[in-house]
């Protein structure tokens, strides 16, 4: 299972703010020992680290905190969503490109068009 976490707030600008994402990711190290990865928003004032257990697609192209392709949004999860394929179906009807073959980006490309009411689609257990 992946480990995710996550800072809020304008005190994630100091330097204090990188020490704990950094000992955040350290301490869920053992729950993703496949790959890591950390992201900071522009003014700072977001940090989310991802400890990667790869499951579905086993390819760098898994790799979070995950980005939208027009940068506009980012997420980092973990879980296990049952129905992503035909939610995947169902955007690629609609003309949505994947990049990768992860739930991850089945939900962020959900999230993009529906926001929040995204979640009454996911079947399965996740936190993102």
């Amino acid at each position: 299972m992946c480990g995710i976490a996550g800072i809020l707030g304008a005190d994630t600008l100091a330097t204090q703010g990188e020490r704990q994402i950094n000992a955040m990711l350290r301490a869920l190290k053992h729950r993703g020992p496949d790959d890591e990865g950390l992201w900071y928003n522009s003014s700072g004032t977001v940090r989310l680290a991802h400890a990667r257990l790869s499951i579905l697609d086993l390819s760098p192209a898994g790799h979070q905190p995950m980005h939208s392709a027009d940068g506009r949004f980012t997420i980092t999860f973990n879980g296990e969503i049952y129905n992503f394929l035909e939610l995947r179906a169902g955007l690629e009807k609609t003309g949505v490109v994947f990049r990768t073959r992860t739930d991850t980006e089945v939900i962020l490309h959900l999230y993009a068009r529906l926001g929040l009411d995204c979640v009454r689609q996911l079947r399965g257990m996740s936190a993102f």
